[in-house]
């Protein structure tokens, strides 16, 4: 028996993900597949400010996750993109010992990149939907 997938756009998100041709996550099961959320502005533009930008993108994962009735703590994998991970590496691990401060830990890949249409980081994940969800 093959489960249809379900697509996940948080409110007042609608036009962002239609402009663009993608779907803000898609459930498939009891997993939810995230794409990459940065840290815009209110009108799309990037946050200048790394730290806040790394924040925001963050904030934007966190609305998603609450779409599909999951949490920080539902996920799984994490992959983040950076353009300049060496000098951004202090500030990301601000933000996240903030989000994540005790183990256990989600899996978390870091890659390197040179383009994110103007943004300075990235974040996707695999979260498992909680049975209530």
């Amino acid at each position: 028996m093959t489960k249809k997938r379900k697509v996940i756009i948080p409110e007042g998100k609608h036009a962002l993900y239609e402009q663009h041709g993608y779907s803000a996550a898609i459930k498939s099961g009891d997993l939810l597949f995230v794409s990459g959320q940065v840290g815009s502005l209110p009108d799309g533009t990037p946050e200048p400010d790394f730290k806040r930008q790394v924040e925001l993108a963050f904030d934007n994962l966190q609305s998603v996750l609450s779409a599909a009735g999951c949490s920080l703590e539902d996920i799984i994998d994490v992959t983040t993109f950076h353009t300049d991970p060496q000098n951004q590496f202090e500030s990301i691990m601000a933000v996240k010992q903030q989000l994540f401060p005790h183990a256990p830990y989600p899996n978390w890949t870091a890659v390197g990149v040179t383009w994110l249409s103007g943004f300075d980081f990235e974040i996707k994940v695999i979260a498992r939907i909680p049975h209530n969800g």
